[in-house]
């Protein structure tokens, strides 16, 4: 990239403000600062990071296809190993506050598409939590502000908020009874729906 100099004068902004901006940008691994070279622009494949993945989204307003598909199929072997691992290791207080949360969800108004996302994710980070595993949680909570954005595209049609509960529900009986594969398979079919709706949402709102 040019001089940070440079750059201050084709911004026209200070170079304190620059130099901040750059320090940002290498955080979020889209630049590297070397010295007696100054910024280059990175590889985000190799040195991307969450944060990238949510400015990403944030400024785009959505996922290169590559990229989606990516996470996604991270999100798969990630979160159905979770919800095993929650059915193997849940207190009796984490199973009844499932089941809890699952009754909350079917009081939620399908319409109010904020209320569900947010009350969708909050689910999830439940079994993370119920899997007693301190990274799970930490993880979910990294891809919180990708997935409110991707599931509030997908909640808009307002049918899906009885669907996804419904399998809520199932999998939280399923890690209240400690079964383990059960556990698995449930969280498996709903990222699999998940997968195929979200697709044709992204594909809706890209036509519009």
């Amino acid at each position: 990239l040019p001089s940070e100099r440079e750059l201050a004068l084709q911004l026209g902004v200070s170079r304190p403000v620059v130099h901040e901006g750059l320090l940002e940008l290498a955080g979020r691994g889209l630049v590297a600062i070397r010295p007696r070279v100054g910024a280059v622009v990175s590889d985000f494949r190799a040195e991307g990071s969450l944060a990238l993945l949510n400015s990403l989204v944030r400024y785009q307003g959505g996922l290169d296809p590559a990229i989606l598909s990516s996470m996604l199929d991270m999100r798969e072997l990630f979160e159905v190993e979770t919800a095993r691992r929650a059915a193997a290791n849940r207190t009796d207080d984490q199973a009844q506050g499932l089941l809890a949360h699952v009754d909350r969800e079917d009081q939620t108004d399908p319409a109010d598409v904020d209320r569900i996302t947010r009350i969708d994710f909050e689910f999830h980070h439940r079994v993370a939590l119920a899997s007693n595993n301190v990274m799970y949680p930490m993880l979910i909570q990294s891809f919180r502000e990708v997935y409110l954005h991707l599931a509030g595209l997908f909640f808009k049609d307002h049918g899906m908020a009885a669907r996804v509960f419904g399998w809520h529900r199932l999998l939280a009986l399923a890690i209240g009874r400690k079964d383990e594969d059960q556990a698995a398979k449930e969280m498996k079919k709903l990222l699999d729906h998940g997968r195929d709706r979200l697709v044709a949402a992204l594909g809706k709102e890209k036509n519009r």
